[in-house]
């Protein structure tokens, strides 16, 4: 189930548009070599809402979400974070967006080796000359289960543990947005099933907002709803899901090329 309205957002009005793309389109090269990852894409991503985006290889699932995180430009049409159009965003005011009000989960953890976790956690915080809400901090810690693990480096903990460390730092600035793009594919089944539960929990109980980019129906079945691309289009879009559903519907994939 959606757990936006049961855990509504303090800052923004239950339902309330974390992201948006409008007719966006992104076209690569010039002639023979050009390539459309994304023809006319609408689609919102609403506040307190955990979104899977699917489809098959070279659907454009991760364009998508580089676009709408400010990590590539656009070729027409709009990427928005709330009220915030990217494209009107110069070099600096986009870093600094993208610091201040977006987290990033990736496949691979990027934890400096030097750091503690708990270093590693806060390192965007320090960087950009800001203290983090201690309350806030150890609630996110005990969300992802890191509490007994804060004095270690990254060396000393497991992939999963190294990869919570990853999600809390995402989550400790409280930004509007995370995207993480395939978070769980450095991970075994154990831990990229815990992984997700705490992206779930952190969606239920800290009114998180996520859009995660994944291959996986399983992974997907932890989602609120499910968006499905295909040549560069959304194509679909589950509510509810269930990992069996997902699968499902990507099989069509399979068999037609697209949806049908």
């Amino acid at each position: 189930m959606s757990h936006a309205a049961a855990f509504p957002l303090a800052q923004a009005p239950t339902g309330a548009v974390a992201a948006r793309a409008t007719e966006l389109s992104k076209v690569y090269g010039q002639g023979e070599t050009r390539v459309t990852a994304l023809d006319s894409v609408s689609v919102e991503f609403r506040r307190g809402e955990f979104t899977a985006i699917m489809g098959p290889s070279g659907s454009g699932k991760s364009t998508l979400m580089h676009c709408l995180a400010g990590l590539d430009s656009v070729s027409s049409g709009s990427a928005r974070i709330g009220d915030v159009e990217l494209a009107s965003l110069g070099d600096r005011q986009l870093t600094r967006l993208r610091r201040d009000r977006i987290g990033f989960v990736f496949q691979a953890f990027n934890l400096l080796p030097t750091l503690t976790a708990l270093e590693n956690i806060t390192l965007p915080m320090d960087i950009a000359g800001r203290k983090p809400d201690q309350q806030w901090l150890d609630m996110v810690v005990g969300t992802v289960g890191l509490s007994g693990r804060l004095t270690h480096r990254p060396s000393q903990l497991s992939g999963g543990q190294q990869q919570r460390v990853a999600v809390a730092r995402a989550l400790a600035a409280r930004p509007e947005i995370i995207f993480a793009d395939e978070p769980t594919g450095n991970l075994d089944s154990r831990s990229g099933a815990e992984l997700l539960g705490f992206l779930h929990e952190s969606v239920r109980a800290l009114q998180q907002t996520i859009v995660m980019v994944t291959h996986d129906p399983v992974a997907a079945s932890y989602a609120d709803r499910v968006i499905f691309l295909a040549d560069g289009r959304v194509v679909d879009e589950m509510r509810e899901p269930t990992a069996d559903a997902v699968l499902d519907r990507m099989k069509r994939f399979d068999a037609k090329g697209r949806t049908s």
